[in-house]
């Protein structure tokens, strides 16, 4: 029996930074002349990403207005790693906590209690009592609930808590598995010149998420969990770094990655396929980890798929840089969010990518698509008939979400669906006029 993805919660800290105001920080701490900052925000604009989110509001402002940064015109020593630390703990709680209540939320405001592993993930920072603790106590999930943390993985690490999850829930249709990716990038910007330093200031952003796993679809929007593979590739091992420095988490990405990734993702991809019995045409949507524009077209031209194909890859980088573990997750709420019933039982491949160089992948099964109508939003012909201007008064969500179906049946009309959470129809639904109200039955 599979295991199931049954919800999906994502969370940015409130700071949103473009690529033109971080290209200028970046140029006023490491003071570069005009012609410098030229090449600089030309290359920022190559990168294909408009936004990046991140708990600190430097990185939108100049020297002289920042507020862990140092102000002085001299090369004042940067921020240690305590301050570091610091800050990922101050943050990383309330960050990972809006993206867990979110996926509860999503999955109808299910008990917290009823959660019988709890699966941390983080790559940027770490404390103890750490992130789980935080998230036991804020959630009210139970003291004794079972706890797994998983560090410094990288890129790929949340394809390795699903890969822990579905071995948890596995021919257990009753267990229910929460991951909670936090990760925090941003606050280990280096003021550097050289090309790495260069590439990797460009990309990351801030960014938290949160998946429920269970052993049955539950009635929600589902993406089953099929075969896993991984792979290393130990000709990148030293391409790819995250180390722990005096000052700071380094990350180190050399200019070879994207060519390493295109000369072994294709055999990570033939495993995939191997593993579930399928061919390259039986996948419907990918989930590549935006890592960078250049390793989406390496993975593009080494596969043998479009851009089109990449498209929500391509969506995720574009709002919201590398959130390193996160990013694969903001790619698949786009997908679950853009099916509809005609891709029940169709394939997904998600890959993501991370320091060894390892290259990890998994096959999912959309097994469920629209949810169950909570009770008493089953909508009678006159309420359907109103509902053609629904759109100005239910909420709309940046973030995508699952769909719910308001149908009605007893006029035979066709089925309508609205990209809101049970708790805004039914906020909606109570704002509505009383003759309105009155149609629903």
């Amino acid at each position: 029996m599979h295991a199931y993805i049954t919800a999906i919660g994502t969370a940015n800290p409130p700071y949103r930074t473009s690529q033109k105001q971080f290209a200028d920080f970046y140029a006023d701490v490491v003071g570069f002349g005009e012609t410098e900052r030229r090449k600089l925000k030309a290359f920022y604009r190559y990168t294909r990403i408009r936004n990046r989110f991140s708990v600190l509001p430097d990185f939108g402002r100049r020297k002289g207005d920042f507020t862990f940064f140092p102000n002085d015109e001299g090369r004042e020593a940067v921020p240690c790693i305590s301050r570091r630390m610091e800050l990922f703990q101050a943050h990383a709680g309330p960050l990972g906590l809006e993206a867990a209540r979110s996926c509860l939320a999503r999955a109808g405001e299910i008990d917290p209690g009823s959660v019988d592993h709890l699966i941390t993930v983080s790559s940027t920072g770490m404390y103890a009592p750490g992130l789980d603790i935080d998230l036991i106590e804020g959630l009210g999930l139970r003291t004794t609930v079972g706890r797994i943390a998983i560090n410094f993985m990288g890129c790929f690490a949340a394809i390795n808590a699903l890969r822990v999850a579905d071995a948890l829930c596995r021919d257990r249709p009753d267990e229910r598995v929460l991951i909670v990716n936090v990760e925090l990038p941003s606050i280990h910007f280096r003021d550097e010149t050289n090309e790495e330093c260069l590439v990797s200031n460009a990309l990351f952003g801030d960014g938290a998420t949160a998946m429920l796993v269970e052993g049955s679809p539950s009635g929600r929007p589902s993406l089953g969990l099929g075969a896993f593979h991984a792979d290393l590739a130990l000709r990148g091992k030293d391409d790819m770094l995250w180390r722990i420095r005096r000052d700071r988490f380094e990350v180190r990405l050399s200019e070879y990655v994207p060519m390493i990734v295109k000369g072994d993702v294709g055999q990570v991809v033939d495993g995939l396929l191997a593993a579930g019995g399928l061919a390259l045409d039986d996948i419907a949507h990918f989930a590549f980890h935006p890592g960078g524009r250049a390793i989406l077209e390496a993975i593009e031209t080494q596969v043998g798929i479009s851009a089109e194909d990449n498209r929500f890859a391509y969506e995720v980088l574009r709002d919201y840089g590398n959130m390193s573990s996160c990013t694969l997750v903001f790619v698949l709420e786009r997908i679950l969010a853009s099916l509809s019933e005609a891709d029940r039982g169709r394939k997904v491949l998600g890959c993501a990518f991370g320091p060894g160089l390892t290259i990890e992948g998994l096959i999912l099964e959309v097994a469920q698509v629209t949810a169950s109508v909570p009770a008493g939003f089953v909508a009678g012909s006159g309420f359907a008939a109103d509902f053609g201007t629904a759109d100005t008064w239910l909420e709309r969500r940046p973030a995508p979400g699952p769909q719910f179906a308001l149908g009605a049946p007893s006029s035979g009309d066709s089925q309508i669906t609205c990209t809101a959470e049970p708790s805004t129809i039914r906020s909606a639904v109570r704002s509505r006029s009383d003759e309105t109200r009155s149609k629903v039955s």
